[in-house]
C-alpha cells in the first residue's frame, strides 16, 4: 500500500451516529470535558527533531513537521486493545513516545479498544486469534489504563473506548466498508501470506483495519503511533480520514522491541516479557537474562542511551536493569532488587523470605518425590536435576547418587532448584491426641 493510496469513495461529512442517534463526540477528555493542555511553545523543527528521534519511520514525509508547525496541540493517537491485562515493556516503547507529545504541550488520546478487541488484531498473526470473553475484555481494559499512568501524564491523556462509535448502524457500517476493497486489504503481509497457504481469514479480520481507521476519524486524530507491524493499518486510516473529509493523520512508526530471548517479539504469551507492576527483584532479574546481542536495541528503545562497548556486558545490564526498577518502583526498591540480585547470583546466598513446604512423614524421605511435590515438576524431571547438580541443599549441590535424606537433616532445611528457585521445608507439627479417646465429635 502507498504512503496515501487513493482509495474509491464518495466524500461526504458528518460522522457516523451510534444507537442512540447521537453523533460520535469528536474531542473532549474520559469525563466529556476539554483537555488542559498548555500552550506549544518549542519550535517546530527542534520537536520534530525530538519526536522523530527512536522511531522507524514518519510518513508521508514532512507531514509531521507540518502539523507541528501549525502551532496548535495536535491530538496523537494511540490505540491498545485490551487483550491482555498487563503492560510490558514493548508498550512502553511507544507509550514513552507519547509522553514525549505530552511534555511538548500536545494531547495524547488513548483509545481502549473495547470492540476491536472483539475482532482480534490480525496484525503479525498466522492464524485467527480467539474469541475473548466481553467481561474479559472490560477488567483488562481497566487494568491497562491504570498501568498506561506509570508512563502518561493522566492530566494530559484523554482516555476513550470504541465502542463509543463503533456500536454503528448497519447503514453507517455499509459506508465504511464502502472505502477499500478486498483486493487492497490482502495487500496486507499476514494477510497475503495466510491467503496464499490457504488460511482461513474471517471477514471481521478484513473489516479490523476499517475499524481502526475509523477510530482516527471519530476522535479527530492529527497523529497516530504504532509499532512498525501497524504501518498498513495506520496508513489506511488516513484514507479513511479523507473519505470522510478531515485532513489525514501523520504517522510515526516505532520498533518492536524483542522479549527477554531476544528473538521473538516480547509478548506475555510467549513467557519473554517484563511487567511494569511486576515485583522490583522480577524486574531486576529479568533484564539482567537478556542477551548480549539485545542490549543495544533495549538501551536505545527504552532508555534513548546507545551500548558504551567499553565496559563488560554485565555492568551494562546492571544500568539498564536498575534504570527501569526505578522507573517503576523508586530508587530504594531498585537498590534492594539489585542486592537480592547479588545474594542469590553473585554470591550464591540464600534470600532473606524463603517459602515454607511441608516436609512429609517417613524417615528417610525421598528426595525426588519431595522436589516433585516442593516445586510442582514431575519426578523424572527431579531425578535429572539432581543427576545435573541443579539442586542443592543449604547452599551445596546434592550428589546425584542421593536419592534419600534423614528427615532430620532436611528439616528446616533450604532446598534451591536452579538459580531462583527455593522452599524450607519443615515437619508438620504432630496431631495432639483427644483426651476423651479420639474420634469424631457426635
Amino acid at each position: 500500500m502507498s504512503e496515501d493510496s487513493q482509495l474509491g469513495y464518495q466524500r461526504s461529512g458528518g460522522f457516523a451516529t451510534g444507537r442512540d442517534g447521537r453523533g460520535v463526540p469528536p474531542t473532549g477528555s474520559s469525563n466529556g470535558g476539554e483537555s488542559s493542555i498548555g500552550q506549544v511553545t518549542e519550535p517546530a523543527g527542534e520537536a520534530a527533531r525530538t519526536l522523530l528521534r527512536g522511531t522507524a519511520e514518519a510518513l508521508p514525509k514532512g507531514a509531521l513537521e507540518r502539523k507541528l508547525g501549525e502551532g496548535r496541540p495536535l491530538r496523537v493517537k494511540l490505540g491498545i486493545d485490551p487483550t491482555a491485562p498487563d503492560i510490558h515493556l514493548g508498550h512502553t516503547v511507544v507509550l514513552r513516545k507519547l509522553r514525549q507529545f505530552q511534555d511538548l504541550g500536545h494531547v495524547v488520546v488513548l483509545i481502549i479498544g473495547d470492540y476491536t478487541a472483539r475482532v482480534g488484531d490480525p496484525s503479525g498473526r498466522s492464524a485467527m486469534r480467539p474469541v475473548l470473553d466481553p467481561t474479559v475484555i472490560d477488567r483488562n481494559a481497566l487494568t491497562f489504563q491504570q498501568q498506561a499512568f506509570t508512563v502518561l501524564d493522566p492530566e494530559r491523556t484523554e482516555i476513550r473506548h470504541n465502542g463509543e462509535w463503533l456500536d454503528m448502524s448497519i447503514e453507517d457500517l455499509f459506508r465504511l466498508a464502502r472505502i477499500s476493497t478486498v483486493a487492497q486489504i490482502l495487500e496486507r503481509d499476514d494477510f497475503a501470506k495466510r491467503y496464499a497457504a490457504g488460511d482461513p481469514i474471517s471477514v471481521l479480520e478484513l473489516l479490523y483495519p476499517l475499524l481502526q481507521g475509523y477510530d482516527s476519524v471519530a476522535v479527530r486524530a492529527d497523529v497516530e503511533l504504532g509499532g512498525t507491524d501497524q504501518k498498513f493499518n495506520l496508513l489506511l486510516g488516513r484514507d479513511i480520514q479523507q473519505a470522510y473529509g478531515l485532513e489525514p493523520q501523520a504517522v510515526l512508526t516505532l520498533p518492536i522491541l524483542p522479549g527477554t530471548d531476544g528473538v521473538r517479539r516480547m509478548a506475555k504469551s510467549a513467557g519473554n516479557y517484563v511487567g511494569v507492576t511486576e515485583e522490583p527483584a522480577e524486574i531486576f532479574g529479568k533484564l539482567m537474562r537478556v542477551p548480549d546481542a539485545a542490549m543495544p536495541i533495549y538501551l536505545e528503545l527504552l532508555l534513548d542511551a546507545a551500548l558504551d562497548v567499553s565496559l563488560p556486558a554485565v555492568e551494562s545490564k546492571r544500568a539498564l536493569a536498575r534504570a527501569l526498577t526505578e522507573r517503576f518502583h523508586g530508587p530504594e526498591a531498585a537498590s534492594e532488587a539489585e542486592e537480592h540480585f547479588d545474594r542469590l547470583h553473585v554470591r550464591h546466598e540464600v534470600p532473606d523470605t524463603v517459602e515454607d513446604a511441608p516436609l512429609p512423614t517417613g524417615d528417610p524421605v525421598h528426595l525426588p518425590a519431595l522436589i516433585a511435590a516442593g516445586f510442582g515438576i514431575s519426578r523424572s524431571d527431579a531425578r535429572r536435576l539432581l543427576d545435573q547438580g541443579g539442586v542443592k541443599l543449604d547452599g551445596k549441590a546434592l550428589d546425584g547418587a542421593t536419592l534419600d535424606l534423614a528427615a532430620d537433616r532436611l528439616d528446616g532445611a533450604v532446598l534451591q532448584l536452579g538459580k531462583r528457585r527455593f522452599k524450607r521445608f519443615r515437619r508438620l507439627p504432630a496431631a495432639t491426641e483427644d483426651p476423651d479417646g479420639g474420634g469424631n465429635r457426635p
